[in-house]
């Protein structure tokens, strides 16, 4: 059987445009178009049309099943399948798929996270098809995205807001490009999120109770290599890996994913994938399905693939670094600066719009990206810090400075590489380095929000960025609009914008102490370190203000959220001190106390040889251990009155403040207690497979 080539294989999967344009009538084509394309409502004919052919289709491609595939606020995908079958009079079966069972679905709602928005006991919830976002084929099953909300009408999920969002933005961004003179029919943000992941052998993964329950290791010894060569970053992929992104891009090449870019991270066992830019929904929706397929392929080569932040202490962890930006239905991209960014005075308002909507709700940015696993992330190892702040580089940077003081800006020279050999090219150096402490830096035509976590939907993050943008643009609309002087006006409110906002845009180190000082102490930003400490802030009279004038979120909405996140942060870290605690009591102290026995026995047998040995190792190491036993123990009982304690409060903030002040800090110290024992224990006697075995078993 010939192999298929990939344009034969891209999409194959998917009732895109191409199969819609083949399938539907002109007229029906076109009215899907424009529901697509102009927010138009959907006409309950043009669905049974398109169900009649979607069915067909995914019949002819061995579909059996459909399902309404959505995002509840669980952090994952959740999909009930219904088979196309439906009984015919003389006995026997057709296949059928309506217009009324494409459009909506009727999902029990009762076991989702709701925040208290339902009783247990009421339990209707509805989906509702998203056109926006192509249909595909999954494991035989007809997958249709869509929205999720409950009987009452409250969004439960994370496409609903990130659609309205978007909505929102495109709205105040249609406004601002009519007073320079331009129509356009949309403007829609693009994402690209690049996807880090580690990969770890299946045999010794099922070995570790704390990586099957929790995601990470929270025990383990460094090794006595790490990244410290930086020899895994960009190095050769070995053959198994190689086997495994080969298989990974078939199936998401199926799946219209545009997975495009694939190497080896810094740390050993880490690794990345990029795809193209696409629509931000559609991109949301591909990268929750990344991460299913991911972890689907990984399985089929033996290995397992851990999405979690900071699965290994000591070295890097694994973000998402969401490159966002903002186009016209033509395609002309608002954050592109051109030749002159000077004189592009549409850039630079869209560019204020970006540094003011991240100044004014930097706190939105921040709990957008906030998890119990991010937590442990940010603020090390190439990953920034929790402080928000925007990189500009220098060209850009120069460019503000010299608006905001209203003095000539003298431009760049643009500066040619030359590498010293004849044969080697010369090239344009670009006008700024790249900054990797920085949360949230300009770079070219995009904006990098490098603060997300692996596991991260992209929704939570691009929601919060598309409404404060939308804020920044619908006040810059409201002010030019009425303005007598358009050019005056617009000169004088970039200048504003830029004076108001500078304290935001830091080009330098974000690990510096001295940096965290000024930002703080000096600039005023907001240090939100833990989700704990984030969260909260999601009810700010500001944020709720901004969020519900543009119809993101209803003020109940926002209420369940943040219950919600908190609730799964303190749920998240109560399992892995619970987890903690059965590995210390039932694998931990048990090895070694085996140990302990061996060593006294040999020590006596030693000596009851000769008077004259020492047994310096038995014994020091004997002594050693028998005192890290007993801190084993007492740290593993206070842990347990922590977690015990967690039960006392009624608050879900009370309880989060509990978690981040008395549990994490406990766990820390237990850890510490175990991470030395097995420095002391020799690998035949300790239960878990180490680091260095984890890290580096898959080559």
């Amino acid at each position: 059987m010939k192999k298929q080539t990939i344009p034969e294989l891209f999409g194959s999967m998917v009732f895109d445009d191409r199969e819609m344009k083949e399938r539907l009538s002109p007229e029906v084509y076109q009215s899907l178009r424009r529901t697509i394309d102009e927010n138009v409502k959907i006409e309950e004919n043009i669905a049974e049309v398109v169900a009649a052919e979607m069915r067909r289709w995914a019949v002819e491609k061995g579909a059996t099943h459909y399902t309404h595939w959505f995002q509840p606020l669980t952090g994952v995908t959740a999909e009930k399948h219904d088979s196309f079958i439906a009984p015919s009079p003389d006995g026997g079966i057709i296949m059928d798929f309506s217009g009324k069972e494409l459009i909506k679905g009727e999902p029990d709602a009762s076991s989702f996270p709701s925040g208290g928005l339902r009783a247990t006991f009421e339990a209707r919830g509805y989906t509702a098809w998203d056109p926006t976002s192509y249909a595909f084929i999954k494991d035989h099953t007809l997958c249709i995205p869509t929205a999720f909300c409950s009987y009452s009408g409250e969004a439960l999920d994370k496409k609903t807001p990130l659609l309205r969002s978007m909505q929102a933005l495109d709205r105040q961004a249609c406004r601002i490009l009519k007073l320079f003179g331009h129509e356009a029919r949309y403007v829609r943000t693009s994402v690209g999120p690049e996807q880090e992941y580690f990969l770890i052998d299946q045999e010794m993964f099922n070995q570790r109770p704390d990586l099957v329950y929790t995601g990470r290791t929270l025990f383990g010894a460094m090794p006595p290599k790490g990244q410290e060569l930086d020899d895994h970053y960009f190095g050769v992929i070995k053959p198994r890996v190689s086997e495994f992104m080969d298989d990974l891009n078939r199936e998401l090449w199926k799946l219209g994913i545009l997975a495009k870019t694939e190497h080896n991270e810094v740390a050993p066992a880490q690794h990345e994938l990029a795809p193209i830019y696409t629509t931000t929904n559609i991109a949301t929706d591909h990268n929750q399905l990344t991460m299913e397929i991911m972890q689907k392929v990984a399985r089929r080569h033996g290995m397992v693939c851990l999405l979690h932040e900071k699965p290994f202490a000591g070295v890097n962890g694994s973000g998402k670094h969401n490159n966002w930006s903002l186009s016209t239905d033509t395609g002309f991209n608002l954050l592109a600066p051109g030749d002159t960014p000077y004189e592009n005075a549409q850039f630079l308002l869209f560019l204020c719009a970006v540094i003011q909507a991240v100044d004014d709700y930097q706190d939105l940015l921040r709990l957008s990206v906030a998890t119990a696993g991010n937590d442990h992330r940010l603020g090390a190892n190439e990953a920034p810090p929790a402080i928000i702040s925007v990189f500009l580089g220098d060209e850009l940077t120069s460019i503000l400075e010299a608006i905001k003081n209203d003095t000539p800006y003298e431009g760049q020279e643009k500066v040619t590489m030359k590498l010293g050999v004849h044969s080697l090219p010369r090239f344009s150096r670009d006008t700024t380095d790249r900054n990797r402490t920085s949360p949230f830096a300009f770079t070219g035509n995009k904006f990098e929000f490098r603060s997300l976590g692996s596991s991260n939907s992209i929704a939570c993050c691009n929601m919060m960025l598309n409404a404060a943008v939308a804020e920044s643009l619908k006040q810059y609309a409201d002010r030019l609009e009425s303005a007598g002087d358009f050019e005056s006006a617009l000169h004088e409110l970039i200048r504003e914008t830029i004076t108001r906002h500078e304290r935001i845009l830091f080009n330098g180190n974000g690990y510096g102490e001295e940096w965290i000082k000024e930002a703080t102490e000096v600039r005023g930003l907001s240090n939100l370190k833990t989700t704990a400490d984030a969260m909260p802030h999601l009810l700010d009279r500001k944020n709720v203000g901004m969020l519900t004038a543009h119809k993101v979120f209803t003020e109940t909405e926002l209420r369940s959220r943040c219950e919600i996140m908190l609730e799964n942060y303190c749920k998240s870290v109560n399992i892995e001190g619970h987890t903690m605690v059965d590995m210390a009591r039932k694998n931990y102290l048990p090895a070694i106390e085996g140990y302990l026995h061996r060593l006294a026995q040999t020590a006596s047998l030693m000596q009851s040889v000769s008077s004259q040995v020492k047994c310096r190792y038995e014994i020091s190491t004997l002594e050693r251990l028998s005192e890290l036993t007993d801190s084993i123990l007492e740290e593993t009982e206070a842990l347990e009155a922590a977690l015990q304690a967690l039960g006392e409060y009624d608050d879900i903030i009370r309880t989060s403040e509990a978690v981040r002040d008395a549990v994490l800090p406990q766990m820390e110290k237990l850890r510490a207690c175990v991470d030395e024992a097995e420095m002391l224990v020799p690998e035949t006697c300790w239960p878990f497979p180490s680091y260095g075995k984890l890290l580096f078993s898959v080559y």
